[in-house]
């Protein structure tokens, strides 16, 4: 993972590894975007000191994004992609104030979703197989 993420090979985005916040040591986090990225393995499968860890970063603005070790290998394109997604959240309107009527319904189906970097001009890969992103093709 920190050979796709370093020296800001994901789109230019700034990771940081093995970064202690508070009393916890994240695997990954983003400041600039208060997203976290932790590679867990089977051992926290239903770990309850993950979910007071998460509840703890998440009461601190974070965003944590968990994936499997066996995601990354066997399906790193959709880790890629939801880390990017995660990188680029929706926007929401404010609290308090509807969707206009026209925009009331499933709106992700009437909406195209933004480009992800793992499809078409904005994707480079290299042999051995690591991301490399540029941010010119993705504002």
């Amino acid at each position: 993972m920190w050979k796709l993420l370093r020296d800001r090979r994901f789109l230019g985005f700034k990771f940081r590894r093995q970064l202690p916040i508070g009393r916890f040591i994240v695997d990954f986090v983003c400041p600039s975007a208060m997203l976290i990225v932790e590679l867990d393995g089977s051992q926290h499968a239903e770990d309850k000191r993950d979910l007071i860890r998460d509840a703890w970063l998440t009461s601190r603005g974070y965003r944590v994004l968990r994936v499997w070790n066996n995601e990354l290998v066997t399906d790193r394109t959709s880790v890629l992609d939801a880390i990017w997604h995660a990188l680029h959240p929706a926007p929401h309107p404010p609290f308090g104030h509807p969707l206009p009527q026209g925009e009331r319904g499933d709106v992700a189906r009437s909406r195209p979703s933004p480009p992800s970097p793992l499809e078409g001009e904005g994707a480079s890969r290299s042999e051995a197989g690591e991301g490399q992103f540029s941010r010119e093709n993705h504002p």
